[in-house]
């Protein structure tokens, strides 16, 4: 059975689904079954795999272009099955949102979350470098969507630049692709990695690539439009941005960049850990001044990815085998914490937004004393966001600080210290719109209902036993990370 296909297909067919039947049938019933349909497909790949095994699994390749050797290319390892499961479980959470809260235009609303939930699959799953760009540029259509029609009063600068930023990176990496393609006589990745290239080619092809990724990302400085689209954007394309869509950037540098052009990879280490610390430094500094409470997550997020891209690129100084896995494993850890974390975080922002549509910080005080139940949760997400242990956002943030102090020590202590940093904005704004008198605003609020509570309560699950247990998460990225790491360091320079 093509599981693979499958798994992409059902989002598609929903959302066709959803636009067809939602006037006869409760859309919200379609995507929620679409939903569950996807999740038994996973159920049913998921009992195909063999988790010790590193390489590529339940492999589907057909010609799709003959004439320029591009095929129909589908794979799956640990890693990418970790996404893919991430993937549905913050689609799950996004349709399930959808029942708490009305929006015009529901059946288009659900259509494109399907549409961007089969999008983010192919991304994770492609193994050609055309089907990978056709996947990727296809998740700008439903988030462009989604913040130009349901976003706030600014929607339509905040979609636009988000828009040309994208889609401007996306091209110089199809420059690239085409490249690598006529070298390799092939745009199959694993074609790719085997074809010997000269340092001068990989610098500028790495360079042609980063500019899609790092934007993704978002890196600085490249991380400007991301603010902007996070305040702007609905509740639920705040999550799917937060949970998926900066992901694919950093899936990116770990499946093309790294493995494809290891020297240029090695060559730009040290921009990539010096870019990374900034991120988390000053962006940090940056979220401290912020009085939206909206934005302040949105910066807080892009801080807290910083850490992937710095445990991807420790692994240049690294001195052994085991101190570079560590760092790529917190990496690719902190990018899953990372999406429970932040993505909680504005998907709680977004049930109280629904309520007060206030986003300024200094309008609220006192919602502990109204809605006790929702400042339980948020407190958690907080603390999870800081990273306190227990939680999701300690485990990543926890090994690639260790791999930074034992191979960059300076390094590895000015990232330890920025989480106090970033324990002191969230905090700071926990304690000012939660404690104190209600104000104003806050006295028109009410607690959250069953349904909500049930939302939250899932969410809260994720991140605690990802904080509790991570041992399982990592016995299903060790293999794959250990066949990556090595493709990541070896030379192919041109003899």
């Amino acid at each position: 059975m093509m599981y693979l296909s499958l798994l992409i297909a059902s989002g598609l067919l929903g959302g066709l689904g959803v636009m067809a039947l939602g006037s006869r049938i409760n859309c919200r019933h379609i995507a929620s079954g679409t939903v569950l349909i996807s999740l038994w497909v996973f159920y049913g790949l998921t009992q195909q795999m063999v988790f010790s095994d590193g390489g590529i699994q339940l492999m589907e390749s057909l010609p799709w272009i003959p004439y320029f050797n591009v095929r129909y290319m589908l794979g799956i390892d640990g890693l990418s099955w970790a996404l893919v499961g991430l993937t549905l479980l913050i689609n799950c959470i996004v349709i399930a949102g959808s029942y708490l809260v009305n929006y015009t235009r529901m059946r288009l609303y659900l259509a494109l979350f399907l549409l961007m939930q089969s999008m983010v699959i192919g991304v994770f799953l492609a193994y050609d470098a055309i089907l990978f760009y056709m996947f990727w540029e296809g998740m700008l259509i439903p988030m462009y969507l989604c913040i130009g029609v349901w976003g706030s009063s600014q929607r339509s600068y905040a979609a636009m630049k988000f828009f040309l930023y994208t889609f401007l990176g996306s091209v110089l990496m199809l420059v690239g692709f085409i490249y690598l393609g006529i070298q390799a006589q092939s745009f199959s990745f694993l074609q790719m990695a085997s074809v010997p290239l000269s340092l001068f080619e990989q610098q500028w092809l790495f360079l042609a690539l980063l500019a899609a990724f790092a934007v993704k990302i978002p890196m600085f400085p490249f991380h400007t439009w991301l603010p902007d689209a996070h305040t702007e954007a609905p509740a639920s394309g705040s999550v799917i941005l937060a949970a998926l869509m900066l992901k694919v950037g950093a899936y990116g540098l770990i499946r093309v960049s790294m493995p494809i052009l290891p020297d240029a990879s090695a060559y730009f280490a040290p921009l990539m850990i010096g870019l990374s610390l900034i991120a988390i430094v000053y962006v940090g500094i940056v979220a401290f001044s912020q009085q939206d409470m909206k934005r302040l997550i949105a910066y807080s997020s892009v801080a807290h990815m910083g850490f992937v891209t710095l445990g991807l690129f420790l692994i240049y100084r690294a001195g052994d085998a085991d101190m570079a896995s560590l760092g790529m494993t917190g990496a690719v850890v902190q990018m899953i914490s990372h999406a429970f974390g932040s993505g909680a975080l504005f998907c709680a922002f977004g049930l109280l937004y629904h309520q007060c549509h206030e986003r300024s910080i200094i309008k609220f005080s006192g919602l502990g004393t109204k809605m006790p139940w929702f400042s339980m949760f948020f407190l958690l997400f907080v603390l999870s966001t800081i990273g306190v242990p227990l939680t999701a956002g300690f485990v990543g943030e926890y090994l690639v600080i260790m791999t930074a102090l034992q191979t960059m020590p300076l390094v590895g202590l000015c990232a330890a210290i920025t989480l106090v940093l970033s324990a002191a904005y969230l905090l700071t704004m926990y304690k000012q719109a939660f404690f104190g008198m209600p104000s104003d605003i806050v006295e028109k609020v009410r607690d959250i209902h069953r349904g909500e509570v049930t939302l939250l309560l899932f969410i809260s699950l994720v991140v605690l036993a990802l904080g509790i247990y991570p041992q399982g998460l990592i016995q299903v990225l060790y293999p794959p990370i250990t066949q990556l790491l090595d493709a990541a360091v070896s030379s192919k320079l041109l003899v």
